[in-house]
């Protein structure tokens, strides 16, 4: 893909940092790259994760069992923003691992990194441990999670703060399974889109990113329209784990290829 095409879909990639070493993550970064996905989602891998199915709890399990720590997690993101400096990384944990370190640290250490910014989807953004003020004050942004099981005054509460992203988690349950694109799912989308946007006109919409069992092409197109970015991972992360035997050049053109089909890359 030449820099200056643009993908059909906006597609934010997930990674699990290191999954399942650094030399086949960074070649599975290469193909969403080449593959014209627009945001990397790094996971730094943790134990006991609350939204994760079997592809991604297994993937960090994997890096876990290596030793790998937090600082090898942002150290990887740091590696990502070098070489890929178009692509902007959103660093994706649990409350544990951001709580642990102290939360404003742990932007600190996210900033640092060159990330643009925290998904922490069990701190919920009305009890996020300070984790919005603290990204606020390091040029970060905290994305909270909208899940269709939110009320609508939780939808105003979410919208009254304005927040630059919101992730909509397009089911209840964890990731891994496919999601079918319907009716309700549209409409759960267009009810986190109008309940989240901001009447200023000296500001932008909130960008709805979103995702959670995104596999094929057939999806991410028929959500492109009703979302800033489509989000995909277990995806990726399959075809990474089925690859990475057969080594780098494996990875590469697997992930490039799913890529290419979610992007709508031909």
């Amino acid at each position: 893909m030449k820099a200056s095409q643009k993908a059909p879909v906006t597609v934010m990639a997930h990674l699990v940092a290191g999954y399942p070493t650094d030399a086949l993550a960074f070649a599975a970064a290469r193909g969403l790259a080449e593959g014209g996905v627009s945001f990397f989602e790094v996971q730094l891998p943790f134990s006991d994760p609350s939204a994760d199915g079997k592809s991604i709890q297994t993937a960090c399990a994997s890096v876990l069992s290596r030793g790998y720590r937090v600082d090898d997690g942002f150290a990887f993101v740091s590696r990502l923003r070098r070489e890929f400096p178009e692509i902007p990384v959103f660093v994706m944990t649990y409350g544990n691992l951001a709580f642990r370190r102290g939360i404003e640290n742990f932007a600190g250490r996210a900033a640092a990194a060159g990330a643009a910014g925290l998904i922490v989807p069990d701190l919920p953004f009305d009890a996020d441990e300070g984790l919005d003020a603290a990204c606020r004050a390091r040029g970060l942004v905290s994305v909270p999670v909208a899940a269709p099981s939110m009320t609508d005054s939780r939808v105003a509460a979410l919208g009254a703060l304005g927040r630059p992203y919101v992730y909509a988690a397009l089911r209840a349950g964890i990731t891994g399974a496919s999601t079918a694109i319907d009716g309700a799912t549209l409409a759960f989308i267009e009810r986190i889109s109008a309940g989240t946007a901001r009447m200023d006109g000296n500001l932008p919409r909130t960008r709805v990113l979103g995702g959670f069992g995104i596999r094929t092409g057939e999806q991410s197109k028929a959500l492109k329209d009703a979302v800033y970015a489509v989000v995909a991972g277990s995806a990726f992360v399959d075809a990474i784990g089925e690859s990475a035997p057969r080594g780098e050049g494996a990875v590469h053109s697997a992930v490039l290829a799913k890529a290419r089909e979610l992007t709508g890359i031909i």
